[in-house]
């Protein structure tokens, strides 16, 4: 009967040490929350911070094709840096990344004719990666795209 008692005392006891370690495991998560760079600054613009969130869209579904530097591949994929097609034909641009594009486009003089699939991103996403690519490499386009701007756009009657 001692060892029987003497096993419940010990398993009380884990149990009690068990319940305050989170406890204090919960004061310091409390203590240890780190603020989302999207909060830290008050001053940071919602250009800047749409382009931060663009360079994430644009490293996970852009950059196999118009690569990091934004080049693009010759004759095959067009180049974002310095592209013309983004400062002459912007509801194009948002377009082509809202819904993806094919057939013949020119870019900086040069013809491209290959197709980009939709991504199947939200208004928001087009609108970030846009601010991304136009404020990217030599790019330097503050009118910035807005949500709004890119529900507006709709899809080429075909």
């Amino acid at each position: 009967m001692k060892k029987l008692l003497f096993v419940f005392g010990l398993a009380a006891a884990m149990v009690a040490c068990k319940s305050d370690k989170k406890e204090n495991d919960a004061e310091n998560e409390e203590d240890s929350y780190v603020i989302p760079s999207s909060e830290k600054s008050s001053s940071q613009t919602p250009l800047k911070a749409s382009i931060e969130r663009g360079k994430e869209v644009y490293s996970d579904l852009c950059v196999t094709c118009h690569l990091p530097t934004g080049k693009g591949i010759a004759g095959t994929y067009p180049p974002l840096d310095g592209s013309n097609w983004l400062t002459e034909k912007r509801e194009e641009s948002i377009r082509g990344v809202k819904y993806g594009m094919q057939g013949p486009i020119e870019v900086n003089g040069e013809k491209y004719d290959n197709i980009m699939t939709p991504m199947g991103l939200s208004d928001k996403e087009v609108a970030d990666a846009m601010n991304y690519v136009m404020n990217s490499w030599s790019n330097n386009i503050k009118d910035m795209v807005t949500e709004e701007e890119v529900s507006a756009v709709q899809k080429k009657e075909e």
